[in-house]
């Protein structure tokens, strides 16, 4: 029989948020895949586990998901982390997963610390549907097409960004959203967890009174008006959806949304014109 392929979440800062079952499991694994040894490393030997460790990263994800999927087959169980938080949200492991499913690997979420939930039911916005779009574009005028996108998106709107980049992103933001309430989430469960709170512009004027602004940040956005989007034709919207990593019945989906036409009328729209 196959080993089993766990998923272990780990705090994204206080040590104290690891799950009973998530400490089980990696002192019972045959081998723990990191996506950094080194940072692991700290974790485990604060919790006294003394198990063979190997890295897993972006940089050599394709080679070793071949090797554990050999040590799967082989009957070995293996605990994927990565350096804080859910594994593959923002962190490596898709490959993985996607190759251990086709191998009739049995696949194991053990749920935990998470930045971006834990952002939202902290923020004071809307939590009945809220959309994540990962990390930010570097550049400014993907970070405008991407809150343009996401514009009359009726949900709370989630990003990760870099401390060195976020006064450009709130910007940006308050360019293209105008005063759409804003929260960041900085330093999550650390020492020195923060929440700001107000419109873009307001927020980024309290971080630019810093002579820097470090730790890691979540950026969250309140919903949209849901209002057909008179300004962009469906074929532009798709694209833009697509650029956003949103699978096709999703962009189809948020394009009948934004164009205020029905979701079976963009459907046949854009399907004739693929051909």
């Amino acid at each position: 029989m196959s080993g089993i392929l766990y998923l272990i979440a780990t705090p994204i800062g206080n040590l104290e948020d690891i799950t009973l079952r998530a400490l089980r499991l990696l002192k019972e694994a045959d081998l723990i895949a990191c996506e950094d040894t080194r940072q692991s490393r700290k974790l485990l030997e604060h919790f006294g586990i003394d198990r063979p460790t190997i890295s897993y990263h972006d940089h050599n994800e394709g080679s070793r998901s071949t090797d554990l999927i050999d040590r799967l087959l082989a009957g070995q169980n293996i605990a994927l982390i990565s350096d804080a938080g859910t594994p593959l949200i923002e962190d490596p492991g898709y490959r993985l997963v996607s190759q251990a499913m086709e191998q009739g690997v049995t696949v194991v979420p053990v749920p935990g610390a998470s930045s971006l939930l834990c952002a939202l039911s902290a923020a004071g916005l809307a939590t009945d549907s809220f959309y994540f779009g990962g990390f930010l574009p570097p550049k400014s005028g993907k970070r405008r097409k991407a809150f343009e996108a996401l514009r009359h998106l009726p949900a709370t709107i989630i990003f990760f960004e870099a401390p060195h980049r976020i006064l450009d992103s709130l910007e940006d933001a308050a360019a293209v959203l105008g005063s759409r309430p804003v929260v960041i989430g900085r330093e999550l469960t650390k020492i020195h967890e923060e929440f700001l709170r107000g419109t873009a512009s307001e927020v980024r004027a309290k971080l630019a009174e810093r002579q820097t602004v470090k730790g890691e940040i979540v950026l969250l956005i309140g919903k949209g008006d849901g209002a057909p989007d008179d300004d962009v034709t469906p074929e532009e919207a798709f694209a833009e959806c697509l650029a956003l990593g949103m699978s096709r019945m999703d962009a189809i989906k948020e394009v009948a949304k934004r164009t205020g036409k029905p979701k079976r009328e963009v459907y046949r729209l854009l399907d004739s014109q693929a051909r």
